[in-house]
């Protein structure tokens, strides 16, 4: 990517803090089928998780951008680094909350916990995306989003794999059983009973893990980027029509990836039977298409003049990437290589998106807007195997899509970019009210139809690659 040497460290370190975000926020959709075993939810409730995690994203941006506009951007005053470390410090406290908060089996604790988890990811996100946006050329930036992003996928990708073997298998039965209203053991779908350590244990080592990271931050060497600008009070950063547009289209793509990511497990209960431990699996190929397509995409949008060698490459990783989940996946399941051979057909799918897209950030959007629907409207439209792959192939297609947004946005923002970064963070509230407006539908008409209004979203996100990522300044 042409970077400076003394940028690459820095961009190595940061993409930690993408992978570790990715992981734990991915864990989410273990927690879901937890929570509705142990409290006995619907769908709409079982949906509070992603409520309080996502909705803590609006709460803190709105915060951060009161600030701003009061007395100047909080960023621009205290730097990346510190704003990170105090995103990685809360994010620990809200880990180290997961312990009494099983002890006491009492849903709004853990609810709490998502949300103080969210407040601390606003501050990383708010601090590290835009970081690895400007740490290089602008032509570049989407590129490097990109290979942030795909390493942030790889943690989505893991997470359910290593993530549900800890929660419903490894440590389900350690401890006391838990109890359901009537005084009966509760169990997963594959007979285990089901404990308080399931979710105690895993979120002390992920707590444990966000400490030593703020430590390794403290201490680390990375460079301020600093304007070296005035900081000024207000909401500038409004003014630019593509960052307006560009709220909207995280609102609908956050709220859009995490509504499906939510119920894939349930999703694949219904249509095919899957008990967790089988169905968490193709919920990592659903992650971890995202994780290949954000690879491919760093490829694809980066600075390379040998075409030929780069679509090489870029299916090159595909492969690798293919080989690195279904891998995973082998070694904690021994699933058979042919249930997910149909992923290639995807991969395939996937890669022509990027050939008609050109290589540019604006109109691959677009591209993967049309072939997001076209696979909504067939996991909704047929049954077994074929509602399965339809369903999962929409997570290479989600893969370029915050990347993408996420610098079209904030291009030409200057000094306004971290104010603009928390008005996208803040964008993430769409990870809160989508899910739980499909959690609310499918009670009503069923889990598969209520995929049906994710189309309008992904609509609007062809728009925004269309026409709506194209800057204007008002007064």
């Amino acid at each position: 990517m042409n970077q400076p040497t003394s940028y690459r460290g820095s961009f190595m370190l940061i993409t930690v803090l993408f992978f570790m975000w990715g992981f734990i926020t991915c864990m989410n959709d273990i927690l879901i089928p937890y929570m509705k075993k142990i409290f006995e939810l619907n769908y709409a409730q079982a949906m509070l998780v992603q409520f309080a995690f996502f909705g803590a994203y609006f709460i803190g941006s709105v915060i951060y951008f009161i600030i701003s506009s009061l007395i100047g951007d909080p960023i621009q005053k205290i730097g990346y680094k510190k704003g990170i470390v105090i995103g990685l410090l809360i994010s620990a406290i809200a880990c180290f909350m997961f312990y009494p908060a099983a002890q006491i089996q009492v849903y709004n604790f853990f609810l709490a916990a998502l949300f103080i988890l969210g407040l601390g990811f606003t501050m990383l996100q708010i601090a590290a995306n835009p970081y690895v946006a400007i740490l290089g050329t602008p032509e570049t930036a989407s590129s490097r989003l990109n290979l942030s992003q795909g390493f942030n996928s790889f943690g989505t990708t893991i997470a359910p794999i290593i993530g549900g073997y800890l929660v419903f298998h490894f440590f389900a039965g350690h401890g006391t059983p838990l109890l359901d209203k009537l005084g009966q053991q509760i169990l997963t779908d594959t007979g285990l009973t089901m404990s308080a350590a399931g979710v105690q244990i895993p979120y002390i080592i992920f707590g444990s893990v966000f400490v030593l990271l703020a430590i390794i931050f403290m201490f680390a060497k990375l460079p301020s980027l600093q304007t070296g600008e005035h900081i000024e009070k207000g909401a500038k950063a409004l003014k630019y029509s593509q960052l307006s547009f560009g709220i909207i289209a995280i609102f609908f793509y956050v709220g859009s990836e995490v509504s499906i990511g939510s119920t894939i497990i349930n999703y694949l209960n219904e249509l095919l039977g899957y008990p967790e431990m089988e169905a968490k699996i193709y919920l990592a190929f659903y992650w971890g298409g995202a994780m290949i397509g954000r690879f491919i995409g760093a490829v694809s949008l980066g600075s390379f003049t040998a075409k030929t060698r780069q679509f090489l490459l870029m299916m090159l990783i595909a492969i690798i990437g293919f080989l690195v989940i279904y891998g995973a996946s082998y070694l904690e399941s021994k699933i058979s290589i042919k249930l997910v051979l149909p992923f290639f057909i995807l991969i395939a799918l996937n890669l022509i998106g990027f050939v008609i897209g050109k290589n540019l950030p604006a109109r691959t959007l677009t591209v993967f807007s049309f072939f997001i629907i076209a696979l909504l409207i067939t996991t909704v439209f047929s049954d077994g195997k074929v509602a399965l792959w339809a369903i999962i192939g929409v997570g290479l297609f989600n893969s370029i899509m915050w990347s993408n947004i996420f610098t079209l946005a904030i291009h030409g923002l200057g000094k306004h970019t971290s104010q603009g970064s928390s008005l996208l963070v803040m964008a993430i509230l769409g990870g809160a009210l989508l899910p739980l407006l499909q959690g609310a539908v499918a009670d009503i008409t069923g889990l598969q139809t209520s995929y049906l209004i994710l189309i309008i979203p992904y609509l609007y996100l062809a728009f925004y690659g269309w026409r709506g990522y194209k800057q204007k300044i008002t007064d």
